[in-house]
């Protein structure tokens, strides 16, 4: 038993020494990276990994990866407001197309391609070649870094809100990214340990050549040093880098903050749903079957925009003009660009405002409604305000607008207000207190007219002004989130919704927030949610947090330790036997090379094609 146990340990100890070489996924490697299927030769490379050259050029496929990186990260993150930006793109350039989901499809192809040859040239260099990538990689490598710039470029011009959801997204992934990053860290040690006990100090062997790019690349820095000063400093500037990002890692935590990361029994109730401009995932927006999704959806509330027709009557429109969301090409081709307002009732009555939501499908939806929907949506008319107030008082539903004054010249461009109040006092059976009145413009006179409506402001305004106007109510962009001021506002009895939020991890930060509602595109979506997203209390956090650097830890010292032993026992092998095939191979150390010897009768015809089927250094 003895004999046996002692065999399976100098058999595994045999095996843990081994090192082999890899022919044929090195020259596939090769050819993926640098076109070399039928002239490719295997070859150690001395003193670098690779020439100027393609030094530079793996610095330059390093950059592209973390700018592609994030590139779609940023975008990825940006999904809550795809529709925005493809609207905002429809009134600049005239026409619809989701350019949003390309500009998506663009950063997942240009990452995937560039990841791809990093892993390449990780796996070139590990296994201790040089580096030549092919030119039309390194165009291809060109291209992706300039666009993912440009894109980064022109959507912090454009759209800088969608950094403020970046931070957001931080709040709820930051636990997730910490043991994601930690675990990254620990994998990362298998080659910085190899390399680091690693003795040889000219020459290069497996993932070694990595790092010799870091001296490539600051060679003018090292010019008074000797090649084996040389690998010190490389081997030290590395393991310093490694252990200050590793224990950053460990210690995120002290300095995390996630409003979802509660004790148990504080979280509040989920958030209530407002439908902006109804259900428009569902119906056309702005329509009375958008709302009556909207209803069946679930929505508490139902938020719209509002303005006057040329004959005074009030009207559901958010854009300027008619051209996005009716057919007045085809109606009043010559009055496109006419502001809606400047319409009379009797035109607008005469519009289609749901066709274009069949054949745009903004949301890509409108394939999910049945034959009854889809033939309802596409005759869907310009909803008035009084339509819209009677099924809000028929469903027992709050209602929130935004108020567009009138033109200049138009009859009602300085009665606006009392025009609107006049049909929600007098012209629908809804009760005043069911309306969350939005408009800023002569509050004093409208609290004056009806003092049972809910004011609302759109703005962050101080407490003690907040309370002179009686507001009861904030209606805010959802990156101005801060559990803080939602906190602070609450104590003084104000309420704070947000808009517009319909991704799941958005509305279940905005809960844990103590959000009291949120404007959302997607009721029919967040009302299936039961709970929110990533919560967690601090004690499973700690917990998980504590396990993951421990286990970390203990992971890296065993790496580091396996390598130490590895290594040490590799340097003292200075001549060795090993029985195999009938021949015994012997191993001496000479200058920089391992030579093997064979003792055996066999001839050298007979041995050479077990030593080369070995595939084996350093064997003790």
């Amino acid at each position: 038993m003895a004999s046996t146990l002692s065999q399976w340990f100098r058999s595994l100890r045999v095996k843990l020494l081994q090192r082999y070489e890899h022919q044929p996924f090195v020259s596939c490697l090769a050819g993926l990276y640098g076109c070399q299927w039928k002239h490719y030769k295997r070859s150690q490379p001395e003193g670098c990994c690779c020439n100027k050259l393609e030094g530079a050029s793996f610095a330059v496929l390093v950059a592209a990866f973390c700018l592609t990186l994030l590139f779609l990260y940023f975008w990825g993150q940006a999904k809550n407001d795809y529709n925005d930006f493809d609207w905002f793109n429809f009134g600049n350039l005239g026409f619809w197309f989701p350019w949003s989901v390309v500009l998506l499809a663009v950063a997942v192809v240009f990452f995937t391609y560039v990841t791809v040859l990093v892993l390449l040239a990780v796996c070139l260099l590990s296994e201790g070649q040089k580096l030549y990538l092919h030119w039309s990689h390194k165009i291809g490598i060109l291209v992706s870094l300039t666009v993912s710039v440009i894109a980064m470029a022109v959507l912090s011009n454009l759209w800088s809100k969608e950094w403020r959801t970046l931070l957001l997204s931080f709040q709820v992934t930051a636990p997730f990214l910490h043991v994601g990053g930690v675990l990254l860290m620990t994998s990362l040690a298998w080659p910085v340990a190899l390399h680091f006990f690693r003795m040889k100090s000219t020459g290069t062997d497996g993932l070694t050549g990595i790092f010799q790019l870091i001296q490539t690349t600051s060679q003018h820095f090292l010019l008074t040093y000797t090649s084996t000063n040389c690998e010190a400093v490389r081997r030290g500037l590395i393991m310093a880098v490694y252990l200050t990002v590793l224990l950053s890692l460990y210690l995120i935590p002290l300095g995390l903050y996630s409003p979802c990361i509660k004790e148990k029994g504080t979280l509040g109730p989920a958030p209530a749903l407002i439908g902006h401009r109804g259900a428009p995932m569902l119906a056309p927006e702005n329509t009375l079957m958008s709302f009556e999704k909207a209803v069946e959806a679930g929505c508490d509330s139902l938020e719209t925009d509002v303005t006057i027709s040329f004959d005074g009557v009030p009207f559901l429109m958010h854009d300027y003009t008619l051209q996005r969301t009716t057919n007045i090409h085809e109606v009043f081709p010559n009055r496109t660009n006419t502001p809606a307002a400047r319409f009379t009732w009797n035109e607008l009555e005469s519009l289609n405002a749901g066709d274009w939501f069949l054949s745009h499908n903004p949301f890509g939806t409108a394939g999910s409604l049945n034959a009854d929907d889809r033939q309802r949506a596409g005759n869907q008319s310009v909803c008035s305000l009084q339509a819209f107030l009677q099924l809000a008082a028929q469903t027992g539903k709050l209602v929130i607008f935004d108020l567009y004054r009138p033109p200049r010249d138009h009859p009602f461009r300085d009665t606006w207000i009392q025009r609107t109040l006049e049909v929600i006092q007098n012209e629908s059976s809804i009760h005043s207190s069911q309306v969350l009145w939005l408009p800023s413009n002569l509050r004093a006179l409208v609290q004056e007219l009806d003092p049972e409506l809910q004011q609302t402001s759109g703005s962050r305004l101080p407490l003690e002004e907040l309370q002179r106007n009686h507001i009861v109510k904030l209606n805010l962009d959802y990156t101005s989130m801060s559990a803080e001021l939602i906190r602070e506002y609450t104590a003084v009895n104000i309420t704070t919704n947000l808009y517009v939020i319909s991704q799941p991890w958005l509305y279940s930060l905005a809960w844990c927030a103590g959000v009291h509602s949120v404007t959302t595109n997607a009721p029919q979506l967040l009302s299936t949610i039961s709970s929110p997203l990533f919560i967690m209390s601090p004690d499973e956090y700690k917990l998980m947090w504590i396990l993951t650097d421990l286990m970390s830890f203990v992971l890296i010292l065993l790496i580091f330790f396996f390598h130490r032993w590895r290594e040490r026992e590799l340097a003292f092998c200075t001549g060795s036997r090993i029985k195999l095939e009938g021949g015994t191979y012997s191993k001496f150390k000479k200058e920089l090379s391992d030579i093997w010897s064979v003792s055996s009768g066999n001839s050298a015809a007979e041995r050479m094609p077990s030593l080369a089927a070995v595939t084996e250094h350093y064997v003790c």
